[in-house]
């Protein structure tokens, strides 16, 4: 006997048979990449293809300089695969830049920077001091240089919150090193496409282990500022996979 179609039976094939949707590949990923960058400037095309042409010609010219037609051939191979990582690696600075220039001035863009730094690292996702009135934030880090405070804003509230924050630090934290770098275009401030490069560039006591746990115990006790501000964009989001490249 012929089963009676029920309601709802007509719409549950189609649900059945819905497709899951493609996983993206990582050349997927560098192809978005890519394109958003040739967007943005135009002429990045030519600086990442001369990379990889440059690298793939300087193999072949090596390989002729043996006279050997096999030799050539290898090097072209190893000139290719190498030609190719010089494209990446250009492309990879381009869409940072690109990425940076994006957020650039934006609420929480010294935060999104902050996010790309390596292993070792502990940074709330929101500021630690505000002043609701200019804008201006105070971001903080903790790693094996001590704690870094970053702020963005106006100068002067910026250096206020900073000063509070660095007494506060000194007091609870006696011993532990305490940076400050301002996020800006001043003289006196860092830009913030420069911002980790300068943080992975401080020197002075380098905490153990031991140590930074306890840093972080004290500081998660104090507990953190709630703001309902944009969190940033992520640069290295929109950055090729690097672990795909490899």
């Amino acid at each position: 006997m012929a089963r009676k179609n029920t309601p709802g039976d007509e719409n549950v094939a189609p649900a059945a048979k819905q497709k899951k949707p493609k996983k993206q590949r990582w050349y997927h990923q560098v192809l978005q990449v890519y394109k958003m960058t040739v967007q943005n400037e135009p002429n990045a095309r030519w600086a990442i293809w001369g990379a990889a042409l440059g690298v793939f010609v300087l193999f072949i010219a090596i390989g002729l300089a043996f006279q050997s037609v096999g030799m050539t051939i290898y090097l072209g191979i190893i000139g290719l695969m190498f030609g190719l990582l010089a494209a990446m690696f250009v492309l990879a600075r381009k869409a940072e830049r690109i990425q940076y220039g994006l957020i650039e001035g934006e609420p929480g863009a010294s935060r999104a920077a902050l996010g790309t730094l390596r292993r070792g690292w502990t940074i709330p996702e929101e500021p630690i001091a505000i002043d609701a009135k200019t804008q201006s934030y105070v971001f903080r880090a903790v790693g094996r240089v001590g704690v870094v405070l970053v702020t963005e804003g106006q100068p002067k509230a910026t250096a206020k919150l900073a000063a509070g924050e660095e007494r506060k630090l000194n007091r609870i934290l006696p011993g532990v090193p305490v940076h400050t770098l301002h996020v800006g275009h001043n003289e006196d401030q860092v830009r913030l496409p420069k911002l980790t490069r300068e943080i992975n560039r401080l020197k002075g006591k380098k905490l153990n282990r031991g140590e930074l746990a306890e840093v972080n115990k004290r500081l998660n006790a104090l507990g953190q500022v709630k703001l309902p501000i944009p969190k940033g964009i992520d640069p290295m989001r929109a950055r090729p996979d690097r672990r795909g490249m490899r």
